[in-house]
């Protein structure tokens, strides 16, 4: 699973409309290039392909009076939609992938509403406690790692690894019932996008030559 068509999804259909450098912007905004492969290139590559798809569609801006290149700009169509909730969906569940997809459902969650982000997250607990319960029909925590060489540090830290997420959303989850957060339907939502124009304090500043398009 790549994260790089929930951020895409997300990033323009919080926009509504937005050209290809807008959603460059608020993803770097977001750091996700730190921690994601969402690199301009990809970005760029992605917003084409999902227009093709029928997922985004294409609106060709005409160039400003200032003169320069025309723009164009994406809207999510019902389609679109579908596939960026299933998505969502998805990678809130699913344990065994990248933490980048994880990542990038935790910016889009509240675009659910609070009881499915509270089940999933219960189902994502369960998974992980049933992938700690297989490692341990082949590996005997109490007996320790050396009971199959250096090789056993690798059951180790799956059995770290899922412990670990367990508890973590375990806290997410009592965070969310506990009132956190703005989720669909209860109000208005967190702004987590730039407005046009606004500067962008965590931008690489490297340019790309799809920038102006």
């Amino acid at each position: 699973m790549s994260a790089i068509r929930l951020l895409v999804l997300g990033a323009v259909r919080q926009h509504g409309r937005a050209h290809g450098y807008q959603v460059r912007n608020d993803l770097e905004y977001w750091g996700a290039h730190e921690w994601s492969n969402a690199k301009p290139g990809s970005i760029y590559h992605a917003l084409k392909q999902m227009a093709k798809q029928g997922l985004l569609h294409a609106h060709e801006i005409a160039p400003s009076t200032a003169g320069g290149p025309p723009r164009t700009e994406y809207e999510i169509t019902e389609k679109g939609t579908a596939e960026y909730l299933s998505l969502l969906r998805e990678s809130l569940l699913a344990h065994d992938q990248k933490p980048d997809v994880l990542s990038a459902a935790l910016g889009f969650m509240v675009d659910l509403d609070r009881e499915e982000v509270l089940g999933l997250l219960q189902q994502r607990v369960r998974t992980l406690k049933q992938w700690r319960a297989a490692v341990t029909d082949h590996y005997t925590p109490e007996d320790g790692s050396a009971q199959l060489g250096h090789i056993g540090e690798i059951m180790n830290f799956w059995l770290h690894s899922a412990d670990a997420g367990a508890e973590w959303t375990q806290g997410l989850i009592e965070r969310i019932r506990g009132g956190a957060y703005t989720f669909a339907g209860e109000g208005e939502p967190f702004v987590g996008v730039l407005a046009e124009g606004q500067e962008n304090p965590y931008a690489t500043g490297q340019r790309h030559p799809e920038d102006t398009h």
